[in-house]
């Protein structure tokens, strides 16, 4: 092998190849303005400045999100005078509908707030939960081994107690202007009306034909007479617009009382082949749940998101705050030892995500002691060498209960949406919201698609006699890596992002923080850059990239390597003298303000 010295990878990674903007190979730019040709043209202008790799500047108010017309909708509430919670209620129901592969009513949400008012910095748990009928063998077999992951996936096994509902009411409660049934019309009028498909929801619902087919109810809507639905036919979903008349005049009760949710519990319990335990006592029980925010110093920035039942703003915090003990701005974006640094950092902050973090009603949790300074330092020495850690393992973070627990397997796909928004209020609101996997449990009620969050609990209850902190029990939280963000700088908001990806959405975010922060590219550039992404020893590349170029380095280096697909969904506001909004490429997304 010819091995490239590092002034030649510098010129390898400076051209043209490694700066490009990875292609979608579910939504290609062209085909996504297609979709949106007949969008306001604000929204037109926001997919050409997208397209032209450039940010999108607002004064007062500034949106970023997964779909235009979720976003337009969005828009049209700030313009009213609405707040940022306003704004977020609007978006999710339309995302619910244009597209419900990745999030909606039957799913649920981490939120992170900031108060312009009164400074303060707050997260709401909107996290499924486990029924009080299921048990930690839920997902084993009758030998105690765990089912494969589709054969617990498709069908009402898999189905928690949704919490979208429940914390788009909360936060509109808590931070709301505009009157409630105000919220919802945008999305009533397209699901009663109907809404072009783009491309990627088509692509999506021809790759999953065969699950989606398996349900009378799902298939009838994405195989209507057993086609699947088609780029630029218009899709109508007259049951979601009953739903969302109802949300409208009953609040969130509607969704967790009376016909609707006895129509949730009816298709959860009597699905073909796969019924799961879902109980109308789930639904009239649960809460959403506000949460102190996790934060970890950074440089100059506290970066701070959602504490357990997440992993999201702990493992991204516990990177940075390895990372933080070198320079990587000296180093730069070009060099293979910042990505040795990160790959590295990134599998022993997944190796303590693996053993300590769940939802911390359940468990016992060190989340002090897994961002403390000291011991992240502790853990920043391990990073001294140069070449790869040959073993990683789980650290010893301060913590006042006994560490006796076995490391995680849970599997978390990539499906989920990431809302963003800035109001004319100094507020600013960071959300990622999902239903799990494409299409979630396939299961459709009351015109949305049900989660299959269950799946994100380890299959597994105990290894070698040790229990395991995310094992499934009643009423607990799954873990995620939902990493909804807001850095802060100077008590006050700098950045607020997040992303879609499963559990590579820590980093999805992790790596952006740091090149806007370290290598102060500018924010739509940032959230171009190719991916690379390391969680459990093996580095994933971005494939078609100037990512691949390092492969070769970080192999010498002594890393696995993978050319891979690596669709986040990062959406971002920066917050200056100026509001700069940015959408990731490899989605449909824009960022919009004014």
């Amino acid at each position: 092998m010819r091995i490239l010295s590092l002034s030649a990878l510098a010129c390898l990674l400076a051209a043209p190849a490694f700066a490009q903007q990875a292609a979608d190979a579910v939504a290609p730019e062209a085909a996504t303005k297609g979709a949106f040709a007949l969008a306001s043209p604000a929204v037109q202008a926001a997919l050409a400045a997208k397209d032209a790799g450039q940010e999108v500047t607002a004064e007062n108010w500034m949106i970023a999100a997964a779909n235009p017309l979720a976003v337009e909708a969005g828009a049209e509430v700030l313009r009213a005078g609405g707040t940022a919670a306003d704004a977020m209620v609007a978006v999710q129901v339309v995302l619910g509908l244009v597209e419900p592969q990745s999030s909606g009513l039957g799913g649920g949400a981490f939120l992170v707030w900031y108060d312009g008012t009164t400074g303060e910095l707050t997260t709401l748990d909107g996290r499924e939960t486990a029924p009080l009928a299921a048990t930690p063998r839920l997902f084993q077999d009758d030998a105690g081994e765990p089912l494969k992951f589709f054969d617990a996936v498709v069908g009402g096994r898999s189905v928690g107690t949704p919490g979208t509902p429940a914390l788009l009411e909360t936060a509109h409660r808590r931070w709301g202007r505009a009157n409630w049934p105000t919220l919802f019309q945008a999305a009533t009028d397209l699901a009663r009306d109907g809404f072009t498909v783009s491309p990627r929801l088509a692509q999506l619902v021809e790759r999953d034909a065969e699950r989606l087919s398996r349900f009378d109810a799902t298939a009838a809507y994405f195989l209507p007479g057993g086609t699947p639905i088609t780029a630029g036919e218009t899709l109508k979903n007259p049951r979601y617009a009953e739903t969302l008349q109802a949300l409208a005049t009953h609040g969130a009760d509607a969704i967790y009382t009376g016909p609707l949710a006895a129509d949730i519990v009816r298709t959860v319990n009597t699905a073909p082949g796969n019924p799961g335990v879902l109980s109308a006592m789930d639904l009239a029980i649960y809460e959403v749940k506000e949460r102190a925010p996790v934060c970890a110093s950074y440089r100059e920035f506290e970066v701070c998101g959602m504490g357990p039942p997440s992993s999201g703003a702990l493992t991204v915090g516990q990177i940075l705050g390895m990372l933080g003990h070198y320079d990587l701005a000296e180093l730069g974006e070009q060099h293979p030892d910042s990505w040795r640094l990160i790959g590295d950092a990134s599998r022993l902050a997944f190796a303590d995500r693996g053993r300590y973090m769940a939802d911390s009603d359940f468990v016992p949790v060190p989340t002090n002691g897994l961002v403390d300074p000291a011991y992240l330092a502790k853990r920043a020495r391990l990073l001294g060498g140069k070449k790869a850690l040959t073993q990683v393992a789980p650290g010893t973070p301060e913590f006042d209960h006994a560490l006796n627990l076995a490391d995680d397997e849970a599997l978390e796909l990539p499906s989920t949406s990431h809302i963003s928004i800035v109001d004319a209020y100094g507020n600013a609101l960071s959300m990622t919201t999902t239903i799990e996997n494409a299409f979630g449990s396939r299961l459709m009620a009351g015109g949305f698609l049900l989660n299959n969050e269950l799946t994100d609990f380890s299959f597994r209850s105990h290894r070698d006699g040790l229990p395991i902190a995310n094992r499934l029990e009643p009423g607990k939280r799954p873990r995620s890596s939902m990493a909804p963000t807001i850095v802060m700088e100077d008590g006050k908001p700098a950045l607020v992002i997040g992303s879609p990806g499963g559990s590579r959405i820590i980093g999805y975010v992790a790596k952006t923080i740091i090149a806007w922060a370290d290598w102060d590219m500018p924010l739509q550039q940032a959230l171009a850059m190719p991916h690379l992404v390391n969680r459990f020893g093996t580095y994933d590349m971005e494939e078609g990239t100037g990512a691949e170029v390092l492969m070769p380095l970080m192999k010498l280096a002594g890393f696995e390597v993978n050319a891979r697909s690596l669709n986040s969904g990062l959406h971002a506001i920066e917050v200056g003298e100026v509001l700069k909004g940015a959408a990731d490429p490899r989605r449909e997304g824009i960022a919009l303000g004014e």
